[in-house]
């Protein structure tokens, strides 16, 4: 074989670092679809300096298994990995979970702020520490004594110190969740479950776990029977509650121009009563991140100047928005919603959701609030799913308008029509007409403008015709 030859297959060959044996250090190994920038991010680092200590010249040449060694994370030994932080998990909890020191943590993970777990985030833990022993989850009360909660779960006090580090055996506050691998009532679900939460509650999810500006949101909470829950994410009131499957669902839309941003969803409640009768509370508050949904600008929007007084607008947006306000227990929809426009304008969509707009030359304060179907006056529009309807009637900036509630904090409505053929009331079935397209209110043609409301806030109604709600991950 030539030297060139030789030559261009070095140049040509995957990198492979240096094998463990001469590799000191935190290392990560490559895996498949990994890039030089995905690990850079993932372990929050510049994409220079992780070049630069591995002997990195061409990044697309990183093969898969190669060792690297991640910088900035001087006196720390050993093969990382990541998991993904859930809700219910905080530096405390997560340390006793992976039986790592909170300084270790910390410096694996840059933390400068308890805010940086919020849930979603990479978390990344030394391998050899992945391993989850079965430990239970107790919680403790107000008044209530390391003694006494040893003594209610058959576990001994001082070795219960040991397992959570604490400093003593007095110098607890009330609400304090700790671990113990003694306890006799340790199950599956306490092993898995949210690490700083008590063990009655078995899963805390959050689908997506990055939240969507404009998209909704499913909180799913698996716990035992007589646990109940409250709740609050940014500033809205969730509402728990059972579905089938007994697990208790809230539902709850982010608004199109919330900032990207921290947030906290805030969770509290009480637990089944003891044997003695009495019900602990407990209370826990996490981070969570809004992402942006990525909206464009649309053109200058000329229309009446009546439609956008504030004098106007403003009386008539809270009308409209206290209608889809109270949170109805009974679930009346099946399956995913049903197109309200029939074909073949039922995928055609001249404006969509989330748009960015000004009127008559304002600034681009506005979004576009629904999704808008072609159509000409007097186009059948159809009910997309059960529900009872609960206004029908004309509005300034709206139109002839209707609104229906479906359950569960979800409601959907109908604006510019020409002729509404249902009245408040009426329970209407997927497929009904239940009114007509038509141009009145604050409109450029005629069109149907059609929302979808959840939780008191506007969603992308797109997301409803594609998606079976509520999904849980």
């Amino acid at each position: 074989m030539s030297l060139a030859v030789l030559a261009m297959l070095t140049l040509s060959a995957p990198i492979q670092t240096a094998s463990a044996q001469e590799q000191e250090g935190a290392i990560y190994v490559v895996q498949e679809g990994d890039s030089l920038w995905e690990i850079a991010v993932r372990f929050r680092v510049s994409i220079d300096d992780l070049s630069q200590i591995n002997g990195i010249n061409d990044p697309s040449q990183l093969g898969v298994g190669a060792r690297l060694t991640i910088p900035g994370l001087e006196g720390i030994q050993g093969t990382l990995t990541t998991r993904t932080v859930g809700y219910g998990d905080n530096l405390r909890s997560l340390s006793r979970r992976y039986h790592l020191p909170i300084e270790t943590l910390t410096q694996l993970n840059h933390i400068s702020s308890p805010a940086e777990l919020f849930v979603g985030a990479s978390l990344v833990l030394l391998e050899e520490n992945t391993a989850i022993e079965e430990k239970s989850r107790m919680l403790l009360t107000g008044g209530q004594t390391l003694l006494e909660l040893s003594v209610i779960n058959s576990t001994n006090p001082w070795t219960l110190a040991l397992e959570n580090d604490l400093p003593s055996l007095w110098q607890l506050a009330s609400g304090y969740v700790l671990h113990s691998k003694e306890s006799e009532t340790t199950s599956e679900v306490e092993v898995a479950g949210p690490s700083a939460l008590p063990g009655e509650i078995h899963s805390i999810t959050i689908n997506p776990s990055l939240l969507v500006q404009g998209n909704t949101s499913v909180i799913n909470i698996i716990a035992e029977e007589g646990t109940t829950f409250s709740g609050s994410l940014i500033d809205w009131e969730l509402h728990f509650l059972e579905s089938d499957d007994g697990s208790l669902t809230a539902l709850q839309g982010i608004h199109a121009m919330t900032p990207p941003g921290l947030y906290a969803l805030a969770i509290t409640g009480t637990l089944p009563a003891d044997a003695a009768g009495n019900r602990s509370s407990f209370a826990f508050s996490q981070a969570v991140l809004v992402t942006s949904g990525n909206y464009p600008f649309d053109p200058v929007l000329t229309v009446s100047p009546e439609t956008i007084d504030p004098a106007v607008t403003a009386p008539e947006d809270a009308e409209w928005a206290a209608f889809s306000a109270p949170v109805t227990p009974a679930k009346q929809w099946e399956g995913s919603f049903t197109t309200p426009a029939p074909p073949p304008f039922s995928d055609c969509w001249p404006s969509r959701y989330g748009n960015r707009r000004s009127y008559n030359g304002s600034t681009y304060s506005y979004f576009h609030s629904g999704l808008d179907f072609c159509g000409g006056v007097g186009v059948n529009i159809l009910a997309p799913a059960a529900g009872t309807v609960v206004f029908a009637g004309p509005m300034t900036v709206r139109g002839n308008a209707t609104m229906i509630d479906h359950g569960w904090g979800v409601y959907t409505g109908y604006l510019h029509q020409s002729e509404i053929l249902v009245k408040v009331g009426d329970k209407v079935t997927p497929g009904q007409v239940i009114g007509l397209v038509g141009g009145t209110g604050r409109v450029t043609g005629p069109h149907l403008h059609w929302e979808v409301w959840v939780g008191g806030v506007q969603v992308d109604p797109l997301e409803w015709l594609e998606t079976v709600f509520p999904s849980v991950q």
